[in-house]
């Protein structure tokens, strides 16, 4: 593994090409992150709260929210960056640079969240260099999940680590930012509640904490080679599908994202993206060939893996596979290679950031009752943790 110090470091790593479980097969194509980067991480406080008082829907929203603010900011000076969402929160590596400014942005989404939907959303962040000098790692690669999207996969304890210290009770941020303007252009959350391809099968969000740092990639390959061999491909197991996919423009569906979008209410703006969402449905997508590509589109970007040290996904299956993968992480567990957590949906739910629509979009998936949440509870349990 090689340490570079330049901004443009995950812009520069080379694709790979072949399959996850050949990426996971060695070192060489995962490199150290630069020490001058920094873990920014985001987190709904007592989500699992929040999500059992039917706020699941503005949980995702708000999380969804805090990449889309960095990512605009990279987008302007031409950077690229990975991040990770993770249902109630996220992470994202930024070089020094944006630090500052993405901080900003951050604390301006953490007041309106909290204006607006009554919930407390943790912002931090956490020197690399930090993290290194107390042995904790962070290796990434960057796989091509389709011709125009790759994800980044992380190895590595480091980002749980800094995920760790931000949750701290004694965590405080290290300078005053000054303001910046908010910027969640191209955020969009107009999808139903989604139900899974057929109707035998449920949706199951899953997480998979590594035991020991020294094994996370062999083990990180075990557990993706049990996932394929039941479930199938990526596209296999997608909870998505373009026949299930139904737009909702209700007053509270959309009036949910303008308030993330602007910070406050806006009739004005409700009542415009109402009138865009009908004429999509009824006149874009079902007339217009550029409509009928984005939907296909969408199953192919939508974001259902997500590798940052541990391994949360979200798959679609019947319950004779749900119980044929547990009974292989059972004796993973057992073993003491992993901690895992699941929990089973009827439906998914899909936050979206569209910069075109042609391949720049991206669509957040998570269990329609607050799946990633809930199976994070089941995990924590077994850890000993509480569940804030």
């Amino acid at each position: 593994m090689s340490s570079n110090t330049s901004h443009s470091f995950y812009q520069e790593l080379p694709v790979f090409q072949q399959g996850l479980s050949e990426l996971l097969s060695t070192d060489d194509s995962f490199q150290a992150v630069p020490t001058d980067w920094h873990v920014i991480v985001t987190d709904v406080k007592n989500s699992t709260q929040a999500v059992g008082n039917g706020q699941h829907e503005d949980v995702n929203l708000v999380a969804t929210g805090s990449i889309i603010a960095v990512l605009n900011i990279a987008y302007q000076q031409n950077i690229l960056i990975p991040f990770f969402f993770g249902g109630d929160g996220a992470t994202l590596l930024v070089p020094s640079q944006l630090l500052a400014e993405a901080m900003a942005s951050l604390l301006q989404h953490q007041e309106n969240t909290r204006s607006n939907f009554g919930l407390e959303l943790r912002v931090g962040h956490v020197p690399v260099s930090e993290l290194y000098q107390t042995q904790h790692q962070i290796s990434i690669a960057k796989w091509e999940v389709d011709s125009s999207f790759a994800i980044p996969i992380a190895l590595g304890s480091g980002l749980a680590h800094a995920e760790k210290i931000v949750k701290g009770e004694d965590y405080e941020l290290d300078q005053m930012y000054s303001p910046h303007l908010l910027d969640l252009s191209g955020m969009e959350c107009r999808w139903d509640k989604i139900k899974p391809p057929q109707d035998t099968r449920k949706v199951v969000c899953l997480l998979v904490v590594i035991t020991d740092d020294q094994t996370a990639r062999p083990v990180s390959k075990q557990v993706i080679d049990a996932i394929e061999k039941v479930y199938g491909s990526r596209m296999d197991r997608n909870p998505i599908s373009v026949k299930r996919l139904q737009l909702d423009a209700s007053l509270t569906k959309v009036g949910r994202e303008t308030k993330v979008k602007l910070g406050q209410q806006n009739w004005i703006e409700v009542l415009r993206t109402i009138l865009i969402t009908f004429f999509a449905r009824f006149f874009y997508f079902k007339a217009r060939p550029e409509g009928r590509h984005y939907l296909n589109r969408i199953v192919d970007l939508s974001d259902t893996l997500v590798i940052d040290g541990r391994i949360s996904t979200v798959i679609s299956g019947t319950a004779e596979q749900r119980a044929a993968l547990c009974q292989h992480l059972d004796q993973m567990e057992a073993a003491g290679a992993i901690t895992y957590g699941v929990h089973v949906a009827n439906e998914s739910i899909m936050s979206c950031y569209v910069r075109d629509r042609e391949d720049q979009h991206i669509h957040f998936v998570d269990g329609a009752d607050g799946g990633y949440t809930r199976a994070a509870q089941q995990l924590k349990k077994k850890l000993g943790l509480s569940s804030r």
